[in-house]
């Protein structure tokens, strides 16, 4: 434990920020999962769900959450896997239409 008062509250503002930028990154992660879940299952929301995902994953960037580059990594990585599962889900209709 520090004995230094300024190493006690920057302790508790570490904590409390760490806090925060988990509570972001979950709910980065899940809206990311909702809209893979959305695009697989071609829901009508799933565009809007995808735009969710994005949005999301931009503010924990604006944040400094995740780094710029990890977010844009992050958003390709999801467009490239939505894009393939709609283009499935389209291909797996048209087969059984």
């Amino acid at each position: 434990m520090a004995n230094i008062r300024s190493q006690i509250k920057r302790n508790r503002q570490n904590e409390r920020r760490r806090l925060r930028n988990k509570a972001v990154r979950s709910e980065m992660r899940t809206r990311t999962r909702t809209a893979v879940t959305a695009a697989a299952a071609g829901a009508e929301d799933a565009e809007e769900r995808l735009r969710l995902a994005v949005k999301r994953i931009d503010k924990a960037a604006a944040n400094g959450v995740i780094h710029k580059n990890q977010a844009a990594n992050r958003k390709r990585r999801l467009m490239r896997r939505a894009t393939a599962l709609r283009q499935a889900a389209e291909a797996a209709a048209s087969d059984a239409g």
